[in-house]
């Protein structure tokens, strides 16, 4: 008789173990957003791609001796260009200063990237692996300057 008094207190614990440890995991929570000082300083950024009112640029020769260059940027607002292989004339490599501003919508750089550029860029996106600035740069033979959107990666 004490066996069967015992088995059904058992058997009820072995169901509610059961039932209550299959529930749903809870989600993991997302990982927290990282600032746009951490994204642009995190690593060096590498020429991607470019475009002139629209039209891809990229392949341009003229931009050869930019499209090997790495800009690194660094968390105390310093920076630096290295050359690539095509180095150009006059050359872009050097250290430079920058700053976010506007709420972290422009990038200010102590240097101009680009002749017939300036050293301000809007920034268009900024993300954990892609960095798209543009500006509007005077090419000649034109006077007149032109929107220039320039995409750098990771």
């Amino acid at each position: 008789m004490l066996k069967r008094r015992l088995l059904f207190p058992v058997i009820a614990l072995v169901a509610v173990a059961v039932f209550t440890g299959c529930g749903k995991d809870d989600p993991d929570p997302a990982p927290p957003q990282r600032t746009n000082t951490e994204k642009i300083t995190s690593s060096s950024w590498r020429f991607q791609s470019a475009t002139a009112a629209g039209t891809d640029i990229s392949s341009n020769p003229q931009l050869a001796c930019f499209v090997d260059n790495v800009i690194t940027f660094n968390s105390n607002l310093t920076g630096n260009i290295s050359e690539g292989a095509n180095v150009c004339v006059p050359t872009t490599a050097g250290a430079f200063t920058w700053s976010f501003g506007a709420g972290e919508t422009t990038l200010q750089l102590s240097t101009v990237l680009f002749p017939g550029g300036s050293s301000t860029f809007t920034i268009v996106s900024l993300t954990d692996v892609n960095l798209v600035l543009s500006q509007n740069v005077v090419i000649p033979p034109s006077s007149s300057p032109i929107p220039v959107t320039v995409t750098f990666q990771h």
